[in-house]
């Protein structure tokens, strides 16, 4: 997803020649608004998408296609040096981020490694994720501290409703609840940013 054609050109050239064949350009568009039904058409492994496209731009579109085709890779590119736009699609769902200021060869190496499933970030954002939260401190009830750490240990569903004596139901309710107050998207991020802040302690 690029509003810039020499670069999707680029990159639907060397793909397929420095992966022998293995990677292929499938579908692109410049629009944010249609990212997410061509995602839907293509079936890609991997959506690449720059956080710089015109309204309604990259980060709603990379929620957008997390929401439709949550399956899919999504990585975040941005020719800015600025990193609040990456850590904001980091938070949209996008699984990586690559900066687009060199070559479209030079970007084959992480985008067949984020194929592989690693993700990868430059240092730099890699820092700003694991910095220590500045923000005032979440006020979490005894419940929701109990289901925090249970999310920390990596638990699932079931063990957590009987840890809780709740349903299941119930447990998927109070996660929901926990990510909104927490304004983080999935249960390791949750676990990450509750780390930080200091709110796995008694």
């Amino acid at each position: 997803m690029d509003d810039h054609p020499l670069f999707v050109r680029g990159l639907e050239l060397l793909l397929p020649a420095t992966t022998n064949g293995r990677a292929e350009v499938v579908g692109s568009t410049g629009d944010a608004a249609s990212a997410a039904a061509l995602v839907s058409r293509c079936h890609p492994d991997l959506a690449l998408v720059d956080l710089h496209m015109p309204p309604p731009g990259g980060i709603r579109a990379v929620a957008a296609i997390r929401r439709t085709t949550p399956r899919v890779r999504v990585v975040a590119m941005s020719g800015s040096a600025d990193p609040a736009p990456a850590l904001e699609a980091l938070r949209a769902g996008a699984e990586g981020f690559l900066p687009k200021t060199s070559e479209p060869e030079e970007l084959l190496p992480p985008l067949v490694a984020i194929l592989d499933g690693w993700a990868v970030l430059p240092a730099e954002l890699l820092r700003a994720v694991l910095r220590p939260s500045r923000a005032a401190p979440v006020d979490l009830d005894d419940e929701e501290r109990r289901l925090l750490r249970a999310i920390a240990a990596g638990r699932n569903t079931v063990d957590i409703a009987e840890e809780l004596h709740v349903s299941e139901r119930t447990v998927k309710r109070m996660t929901a609840a926990l990510l909104r107050k927490l304004r983080v998207s999935n249960r390791a991020e949750a676990a990450a940013v509750a780390g930080h802040a200091g709110l796995l302690g008694d």
